[in-house]
């Protein structure tokens, strides 16, 4: 495992980094090609301005983090702490990335464009899509518990194994979506209606 200092090089290169703590660093303007973050704590950290090109984050606390024009192309998340990140403010450029069993609680992803996204088997409670793009993304098996969708694009959504979702079908675009019963009744939750 190489030492690693935030700050000390511009451009990191097929490293793995281990069991790192370093909340609060300043990680802003770095590219991270082929990297490995496991077991690491960089919560409340700046990445403002950073790439992340074919890395993989497993097991890392990396919540309230500064994503301001941060780039990510090629980059799995599993098992992380990601709570209360803006992701409405990344460089959404070649944005290709993958949730799998993480904690996005909090998070922001109001007017993105991120289609084919797969969020799975993830914890999004409160999380925010307002007017965002998410076509043919992937939510299964997701809690999304008080998640705001509104004017969101919902086109061929895997919603199959969601659960606790509202989405309102009069402000969302949920053609070809797919759900799975009995979830699927949260659709008419905004009709008032009593379904026995």
């Amino acid at each position: 495992m190489p030492y690693f200092m935030p700050c000390l090089l511009h451009t990191y290169s097929e490293q793995n980094f281990q069991n790192l703590s370093y909340p609060q660093a300043d990680m802003s303007n770095k590219e991270f090609t082929d990297c490995q973050f496991i077991q690491c704590d960089l919560s409340g950290g700046n990445f403002t301005g950073t790439t992340f090109i074919d890395c993989q984050f497993q097991d890392c606390n990396v919540s309230n983090i500064k994503v301001n024009d941060v780039s990510f192309q090629g980059v799995e998340f599993t098992g992380c702490k990601m709570m209360g990140i803006g992701f409405h403010t990344i460089s959404t450029f070649l944005t290709d990335w993958a949730f799998h069993d993480c904690r996005l609680e909090l998070c922001n992803f109001s007017e993105l464009k991120i289609k084919n996204t797969k969020f799975i088997d993830c914890s999004l409670k409160e999380s925010n899509f307002i007017q965002s793009d998410l076509r043919e993304s992937d939510f299964s098996g997701s809690d999304l518990q008080a998640c705001q969708f509104q004017n969101t694009n919902c086109e061929k959504v895997n919603f199959v194994g969601a659960t606790n979702y509202y989405i309102d079908h009069t402000q969302n675009n949920i053609k070809k979506a797919k759900f799975s019963q009995p979830e699927v009744l949260g659709l008419l939750a905004g009709f008032g209606i009593e379904i026995q």
